[in-house]
């Protein structure tokens, strides 16, 4: 423990050590070795962030646009240059491979560039003459003190990808609160952030706390609104509290994507496709692909090449460049998927490839959890309706097209969904007809680019407007419409009657 790192937290753009007893520590899941502690800040450290993000405020919002959209431009640049040293930390404390953590980074990075189209995606209406001699026009106004709070598992993408950009971009501040499983990503790129790319103080502001501390955000007058991603409940409590306080939100929840197979789907490639979407991330990611709902006809045959292809991945050190599959992030959250696994072999399931006991030599520390598939996965059983959250395939398997889709649409989730055909009629049906907000058609991810909105649906999704595209901007914005009058004092003489105190309309004096 002597060489393990204490992290502190950064207000006003400067980094403090808390005065908190109490500590998290941060592991690197390939050996489960204990690389750095993160401080449960306290109550009073949280609202100095609240309040730095407040000030910074007055001053960050009257800038102008093109002067924010430069600054956000260095930033891309600063990202760039630093890409390959954020991925390596990002692949070290989560466990995704370092081609993914990469990627992670990447995405983090794309909404950046869409921030820099600010001004043309901010641009309000205006109408000249609405009425004679008056002219109305609406603009985008940001709101003040935005709160982010982070999951685990896009340490990268989702706080600097999804939350920071547009907020910042629209002339907001933010403060962060990083995820205490893997936060040192994050906090480089929060130093990055003020040493290289220049912005000025308390513009990002970013805690380690638990969730009573965390509470705050939720309910101080000075925060305007919320972006949230994690777990349904905690989302449903986020979504109604900050709501209850006036804020406007958006909590992106759990998802149990699902797969349709149909018996005319090319299989070789429909198979690559779900390898990479199902244990891509070590399945730590809502867009993962945890179910397929396969045709009978063809379940045997997809089943048998899905377990040989899931035997090939190289599982390994997250950080080596020939690692398929990583660990998972903790010690504990490998022992949850291991549990879940045996729930669905106890529920009826039937194990075809067993990922619990898998050694990664010279790693016998990681959390590691191999490719695992459970097939004649039934409804009901709760492995098939539940998240997981790790390298685990549910295959359901059913007669045809039109049983596929009522069980797809019967989960409580609707995050993602995808269908694999040669057939135009079933895959315009499936896009018609499927509950999941974003929808591949012969795509195992569907995740959009950050110039589309991430669109999850029911349980997956609390809010009105998502994260990135045309929502992203118009959540981290107000409308404002400003009606204006100029005339010619000498002309307004000659009008009979005054405005002020008038019963009658605009229209009516005209």
């Amino acid at each position: 423990m002597s060489d393990v790192k204490r992290m502190g937290y950064c207000v006003n753009g400067e980094w403090k050590m808390s005065t908190t007893e109490k500590y998290m520590p941060i592991t690197d899941s390939s050996t489960g070795e204990v690389i750095a502690e993160v401080p449960c800040c306290t109550a009073e450290e949280v609202d100095s962030a609240i309040a730095a993000a407040d000030e910074a405020f007055k001053s960050w919002s009257m800038l102008s646009v093109a002067k924010r959209v430069q600054y956000m431009f260095r930033w891309r640049d600063v990202l760039y240059a630093h890409k390959e040293e954020l991925s390596v930390l990002c692949a070290k404390e989560l466990g995704k491979n370092i081609k993914e953590a990469r990627g992670d980074v990447q995405k983090a990075i794309e909404p950046t560039e869409e921030a820099c189209a600010l001004p043309s995606m901010v641009q309000g209406d205006a109408c000249m003459q609405v009425t004679t001699g008056y002219d109305t026009a609406t603009y985008r106004m940001p709101l003040g003190v935005c709160a982010g709070i982070v999951p685990m598992n896009f340490p990268a993408m989702i706080p600097w990808g999804w939350m920071v950009p547009l907020a910042v971009a629209t002339g907001n501040t933010v403060v962060l609160k990083a995820n205490s499983n893997t936060p040192l990503t994050s906090m480089r790129m929060m130093e990055l952030f003020y040493e290289e790319a220049g912005f000025p103080k308390g513009v990002v502001n970013l805690v380690t706390t638990s969730r009573v501390e965390a509470d705050i955000l939720l309910t101080d007058p000075r925060v305007k609104a919320v972006t949230f991603v994690g777990t349904t409940g905690v989302g449903k409590r986020v979504y109604s509290v900050a709501a209850e306080h006036g804020k406007r939100v958006q909590a992106q929840c759990e998802a149990k994507n699902h797969a349709l197979v149909l018996e005319d789907c090319n299989l070789e490639a429909t198979v690559n496709a779900i390898i990479n979407s199902t244990y891509g991330c070590a399945g730590m990611r809502c867009m993962a692909l945890p179910v397929v709902v396969v045709q009978e006809s063809i379940a045997d045959e997809f089943v048998a090449l899905l377990k040989k292809k899931a035997q090939a991945m190289k599982v390994g050190c997250a950080y080596d460049e020939e690692t398929d599959l990583g660990p998972v992030v903790t010690a504990q959250h490998k022992k949850k998927v291991c549990d879940w696994i045996q729930k669905g072999i106890d529920e009826g399931a039937e194990l075809v490839l067993d990922g619990r006991d898998i050694v990664v030599p010279g790693f016998e520390n990681g959390f590691f959890v191999g490719p695992t598939i459970l097939d004649h996965v039934k409804p009901g059983m709760s492995v098939g309706d539940c998240e997981i959250f790790g390298p685990v395939t549910c295959i359901k398997r059913v007669k045809n097209y039109e049983e596929g889709i009522a069980i797809m649409n019967a989960n409580p989730f609707a995050n993602g969904s995808c269908i694999f055909t040669q057939s135009g009629y079933y895959s315009r049906k499936f896009v018609m007809e499927t509950d999941g907000g974003m929808v591949g058609v012969n795509v195992g991810i569907p995740v959009p680019s950050a110039y589309f909105p991430f669109s999850g649906n029911k349980d997956s999704f609390f809010g009105d407007l998502h994260v990135l595209g045309k929502d992203g901007y118009r959540f981290f914005t107000r409308a404002k419409t400003v009606t204006t009058h100029w005339f010619d004092e000498n002309a307004a003489k000659k009008v009979v009657g005054t405005w002020e105190g008038s019963t009658e309309s605009i229209s009516d004096k005209n």
